[in-house]
């Protein structure tokens, strides 16, 4: 790890020109910065800590929404009475990541900004195979390589990682919205826009014509900017649940996960959202089946084969061939929890 200047920041604000230098990090929880920078993937010149802006780290309700600062850690967030009443299914996907103390420090801001568990990523350098997302135009040995943990869904050549977070699942089925905060200004965009698959990175990289490689366009967040908080809509009657699935259930990353949330009236599906994880680079929205399930009903026979079809356009790879159906019965059980059906 090399040398670095650090600066705590007072303020939203100070901390965005502290960070002009395009070689700073913001750090808050430090829980994968600090993998970053021991393994070589980050090499900031200046560390920039917001982790003292406590007006991030609220959890409040607004007029038809929660507002979740971002500083708020998974703990927090996931014993917090407002998330248990409103958004119970992002509650249940803090709780399920990482380990009690991790999610003491992590918080929610840094967690959806994650990079993969790849195990050819998270090398320490000089990396000694193929990795774009390391070395931009060397290839992705996991392409031909160990890819059972990997995408089906999005991936290009250039790259077939997952994103691994639980609370992004979450946070792409409720229609989440995130605030950001940077040197142009203030906008928000929905969390399933804010982060990329590698097809959209490719897409992205075409459209704007920057000279990054297309691994490396994981989100479209802006240089020097911050995520303040997300917004979630409040919906009357909604019932949710996460599911994920891992080989042990404590402190490790999911095969797959899923998040569903529902409203039911008189047995059949007013309202669905269904979320996927660990499929693809981002979180996979099942938006075909939740146009086919409005209106039909709440049964395992009518959910499944929906589901199903909605994921006819995966592409699994040479060893994780097993992920779309795990994916679409494990979709199909989430649904179930929360409607109570299981």
């Amino acid at each position: 790890m090399k040398n670095f200047e650090y600066v705590r920041a007072g303020s939203v604000q100070e901390a965005i020109e502290s960070a002009r230098p395009a070689s700073s990090q913001y750090i808050a929880g430090g829980t994968e910065l600090l993998n970053w920078m021991r393994l070589g993937i980050s090499t900031p010149d200046r560390v920039v800590d917001i982790g003292a802006l406590s007006a991030q780290r609220d959890i409040q309700r607004g007029n038809s929404e929660l507002i979740v600062g971002a500083l708020a850690t998974l703990n927090e967030i996931g014993e917090h009475p407002l998330i248990r009443q409103h958004a119970a299914v992002l509650g249940d996907a803090c709780l399920k990541a990482a380990s009690a103390q991790i999610r003491n420090r992590a918080t929610i801001g840094g967690n959806i900004l994650q990079k993969t568990r790849c195990t050819y990523f998270r090398s320490e350098a000089p990396v000694p195979w193929p990795c774009n997302k390391r070395a931009p135009g060397s290839g992705c040995a996991a392409l031909a390589g160990l890819n059972e943990r990997h995408a089906i869904l999005g991936w290009t050549d250039a790259c077939v990682a997952v994103h691994p977070s639980d609370p992004a699942v979450a946070l792409a089925c409720l229609d989440a919205q995130v605030d950001l905060t940077g040197p142009r200004g203030r906008r928000t965009v929905a969390v399933t826009d804010l982060l990329l698959t590698q097809e959209e990175a490719r897409q992205e990289r075409s459209r704007s014509k920057t000279g990054l490689h297309e691994a490396l366009l994981e989100s479209r967040l802006q240089s020097g900017e911050i995520i303040t908080a997300y917004r979630i809509p409040i919906v009357d009657n909604e019932r949710s649940a996460y599911l994920k699935v891992r080989e042990r259930e404590s402190y490790e990353y999911a095969l797959v996960s899923t998040a569903a949330a529902l409203v039911v009236k008189d047995g059949r599906i007013d309202r669905i959202r269904i979320a996927l994880g660990s499929v693809a680079q981002k979180p996979w929205r099942l938006t075909t089946a939740e146009q086919s399930l409005k209106g039909a009903a709440l049964t395992r026979e009518a959910v499944l084969p929906a589901i199903r079809a909605s994921l006819s356009a995966a592409r699994p790879l040479e060893h994780n061939a097993y992920k779309v159906e795990m994916a679409a019965n494990a979709a199909a059980r989430a649904v179930a929890i929360a409607g109570g059906f299981a």
